[in-house]
């Protein structure tokens, strides 16, 4: 018998359970409905999940959550006003609100998402908390979908992990992926550029990271005040909602001192100890600062902490070096990292100018995603252009589009007077070779916007293909 409407789902869903109605896990796919599943109906761009929730309960769903009642005679319906806004707290409930059960922290922002959670996670482990981490590194998506984020949360807690760090993407904020989730510590890097073709314009997505730094969430936001969204959200956050405190940390450059950064590491003075990290680029100081500053506010010893960071393996893609007999034998830097936006490419190539030698030169090599945020192609132009001495502009992953016409739209924002040290290659092999076989001793190579990704995609077919491979290959080549 369906149920009554509740807005917000979780008494229907009590309800229904007390009735002997078994539901162990939640869908949002027919295809994946199996015996015990209630199916959520989501509306998107192209489909609408009501019209196959017949085919869920046929596959074995034992319940729905629908925003209207459907003609399921028999089926138990949770129906609410919004079942993406519902989604996440009945996902949480279902799973037995794993976050609860671990020291969770998420971590927002434009850049530095990936980079710090795999800091904080090195913290938890050395603390003795087993952590597991969910973000680009680990999934198709940054952060999944409410009932899959619920699924593996749970199987963290499962498999004894204490800790948990997500990266929570501005998508998932606005889709309501994260909702549910009760975090420890919610953390904000920085804001730049990205994903307008989502959000519409700067200021949604804004709003859209700001949403995480509430009561709603959290106690604790650990915020980087260098940034000014940063400071935008340390000064207007509502420190108390019905009675739920929400209490901010800044962190920025004026809490270190005798900073030195170089293409394998930075070193800089935090609270009175030294602080040592085997990555490269200045801006991952702002992102050693942030774990470090989380990790202390959440208790955890701070000499365990440096001692953690200290220890860290490279991060995939991230200011990653290609490090070869050849490289060292030219005595070429190459660096390998995922920065895809105007913003994230500056701090990028800022960082690799800092590292080239006294006669050295400084190139990049990018291209801009198909299918995907137009607006900020010209402004990676004009980024690459002002800060490199040679720029070479590729494909990325051009998906449905021409790649020479993705191309085209990034030359339109280089400056005239930069275009003699500008070279347009379409095919991303060849101009990663041609980049490392003009490279003279002293030079800095940066290949940018792929980083740790493992493929390309084209419309019609999805290749092989790891920059950090392919710089290995034409170093082989050019000896």
């Amino acid at each position: 018998m369906p149920s009554t409407s509740d807005i917000t789902g979780l008494r229907d869903l009590k309800m229904i359970v007390e009735q002997g109605a078994t539901i162990r896990s939640v869908v949002h796919d027919s295809r994946s409905a199996t015996a015990g599943a209630l199916y959520a109906c989501l509306r998107g761009e192209h489909f609408d999940g009501h019209a196959f929730a017949a085919d869920a309960v046929r596959a074995g769903a034992t319940a729905v959550l629908t925003d209207h009642l459907l003609d399921l005679p028999d089926v138990p319906q949770i129906i609410v006003d919004d079942t993406r806004l519902r989604l996440g707290p009945i996902s949480a409930e279902v799973a037995g609100h794993p976050s609860r059960a671990l020291d969770t922290v998420g971590i927002t922002g434009t850049n530095g998402k990936t980079t710090t959670a795999a800091l904080m996670a090195s913290i938890f482990d050395g603390a003795g908390l087993p952590c597991g981490v969910v973000g680009t590194l680990h999934g198709p998506r940054t952060t999944p979908e409410a009932p899959e984020l619920q699924a593996m949360l749970r199987e963290f807690v499962d498999s004894g992990k204490s800790a948990a760090v997500l990266e929570v993407s501005s998508h998932a904020l606005a889709m309501h992926r994260a909702d549910g989730t009760e975090f420890d510590a919610v953390v904000f890097t920085n804001l730049g550029h990205d994903h307008l073709d989502l959000h519409g314009s700067q200021e949604e997505y804004f709003r859209a990271k700001a949403r995480l730094f509430s009561p709603e969430f959290s106690h604790l936001g650990v915020i980087n005040v260098d940034d000014p969204y940063g400071r935008l959200i340390a000064d207007a956050v509502t420190s108390d909602v019905e009675g739920r405190e929400f209490r901010v940390v800044a962190y920025g450059t004026e809490d270190i001192s005798e900073v030195e950064v170089t293409a394998a590491a930075h070193r800089y003075v935090w609270r009175g100890r030294t602080v040592e990290v085997p990555m490269g680029g200045d801006f991952n100081v702002s992102n050693s600062l942030a774990a470090l500053t989380t990790a202390v506010e959440l208790g955890i010893d701070i000499d365990v902490a440096i001692g953690a960071v200290s220890s860290l393996p490279a991060v995939p893609g991230r200011f990653e070096m290609v490090d070869t007999d050849e490289s060292r034998r030219r005595g070429v830097t190459i660096v390998v990292d995922y920065a895809h936006t105007p913003d994230s490419l500056e701090r990028l190539l800022v960082a690799a100018r800092r590292v080239v030698g006294a006669a050295g030169s400084l190139t990049v090599v990018f291209g801009c995603g198909g299918d995907r945020d137009r607006a900020k192609r010209p402004s990676m132009g004009a980024v690459a252009s002002r800060h490199a001495d040679r720029v070479v502009i590729t494909s990325d992953n051009p998906r449905s589009e021409h790649p020479q016409t993705i191309i085209d739209e990034i030359v339109d924002g280089i400056d005239p007077g930069s275009a003699a040290g500008v070279v347009t290659i379409v095919e991303r092999r060849a101009a990663i070779c041609d980049a490392i076989a003009t490279a003279a001793s002293g030079d800095v190579v940066v290949l940018a916007g792929k980083g740790h990704e493992a493929t390309q995609e084209f419309a019609d077919r999805t290749i092989d293909f790891d920059d950090r491979a392919i710089a290995r290959q034409c170093l082989e080549a050019s000896s």
